[in-house]
């Protein structure tokens, strides 16, 4: 764990970059990682799918793309931030999966995402929340104040707005299949 976690300041001052990426194949127990893998495989499956529909043969690079970029994207707030920070330390993979989740939503803003399972609300609503609830835990952590829990908020929230714009980067014509969708609400 101790070799492979992301550690900025051994990532920034002992040249280690590999925890960019080794890090996402840490968890910090069994229930991070189930969490992680049954949203991956739900949100991935269906992401898989928009792929495949607008990509064509292209999809699983793109996936894989998207997955790794995310894991390194979603890290590089914290890697500024903790540089110097021998103490911060990170493991697991929820910011690659917020960017699958996010690109998911991108291409069915109306969906519903079903919260504990039971739920459901349009997946543009989730996202919303999700992005003032993680921008909020991660200022409150960068505070120090009451109730920091422990999460990389910053990886989620960055993790999601990767997953969300990386569809443009592949085609910004996208952008009116969004709008257009979000135009049936």
């Amino acid at each position: 764990m101790h070799k492979y976690q992301f550690n900025p300041y051994q990532i920034y001052h002992l040249k280690q970059w590999y925890r960019l990426i080794t890090h996402a194949f840490l968890h910090a127990d069994w229930t991070h990682l189930i969490i992680n893998m049954l949203v991956l495989y739900s949100f991935g499956t269906e992401l898989e799918y928009y792929f495949e529909y607008f990509f064509g043969t292209k999809k699983i690079l793109y996936f894989l793309i998207l997955y790794f970029g995310s894991i390194v994207i979603s890290t590089l707030y914290a890697l500024r931030k903790h540089k110097d920070n021998h103490l911060y330390n990170a493991v697991g993979a929820s910011g690659a999966v917020s960017a699958v989740v996010f690109a998911c939503i991108f291409f069915a803003p109306l969906e519903k995402v079903y919260l504990f399972g039971v739920v459901g609300i349009p997946g543009i609503v989730f996202a919303i929340l999700y992005l003032i609830y993680s921008y909020y835990m991660s200022k409150k952590a960068r505070q120090g104040g009451q109730g920091a829990d422990n999460v990389a908020h910053d990886a989620h929230l960055w993790g999601a707005v990767f997953g969300f714009v990386f569809p443009l980067f592949l085609d910004a014509r996208l952008f009116s299949v969004f709008i257009n969708q979000l135009m049936n609400f």
